[in-house]
């Protein structure tokens, strides 16, 4: 069974997010980057099935700029087979990564799709749900638990209520949730081992896909400050200010 893994290069969590000046998005000059953690997630899992013997390979894939390699050779050190970067430098929307990914799907004919429910930076878990509806192929998302078997593929999601098993026909496409697993800690031997590993660098001319923005970004901003706490001497004043003052009762 071959598992096709998504990734995306963003800014590493620790980081603390600027704005620009006019607005108009995030400053990512001289930032430190790093694959989404939910990505780093389906990654792992990826591996786990092939270590299990239920994956025969894992290919990890990236759509953005050349220095997604980075972020593809760390996949690599987890335990994916090979990578193929489908390089552009214009802004990618979610729709038109999922455009490639299904014309990736197409040329590989992978049994599973397994990706992040959203990426840090964007959140717009919207990625996984539009490669299934493209492809015409079921979906699970929020995965927290996933085994494969006869064909199938049997997904535990987190749910507003608790959690939800579903049963899926392979091919199929997974978008993996913060419990699904913790990632293993990239070792220095693995490391080198992935930069012997295939990258396979394509454009999406290659894939006969439009990458057209739909969405146009008109301003970016921080979250306002949140002002100084105050003490109240007793109950009475506290039902007073939250009446009078914050308007919230």
């Amino acid at each position: 069974m071959k598992v096709l893994v998504p990734v995306k290069r963003v800014v590493d969590y620790n980081v603390k997010v600027r704005v620009k000046s006019d607005g108009s998005g995030v400053d990512i000059a001289n930032v430190k980057m790093s694959m989404n953690p939910f990505d780093e997630i389906a990654i792992e899992e990826a591996v786990r099935l092939r270590e299990k013997g239920v994956a025969t390979e894992v290919i990890a894939v990236s759509c953005g700029v050349t220095q997604c390699q980075e972020t593809l050779r760390t996949a690599m050190a987890i335990g994916a087979d090979r990578a193929i970067l489908v390089e552009t430098s214009e802004e990618l929307q979610p729709l038109a990564v999922a455009k490639l990914l299904k014309a990736l799907v197409d040329k590989e004919k992978p049994e599973l799709v397994i990706l992040g429910k959203q990426a840090i930076d964007d959140d717009a878990n919207q990625t996984g749900q539009m490669l299934a509806a493209l492809a015409g192929l079921p979906q699970a998302t929020f995965a927290s638990k996933i085994e494969v078997a006869d064909g199938h593929a049997s997904v535990t999601r987190e749910i507003d209520g608790g959690l939800e098993t579903v049963k899926i026909k392979l091919p199929a496409v997974v978008t993996t949730d913060l419990r699904l697993n913790e990632p293993r800690y990239v070792t220095l031997p693995n490391i080198m081992k992935a930069k012997k590993k295939p990258l396979e660098n394509i454009k999406p001319a290659d894939l006969g896909v439009d990458i057209k923005s739909h969405l146009k970004t008109l301003k970016v901003s921080e979250p306002p400050k949140r002002s100084a706490g105050i003490k109240v001497p007793d109950v009475a004043t506290l039902v007073d200010k939250l009446k009078n003052e914050a308007k919230v009762i």
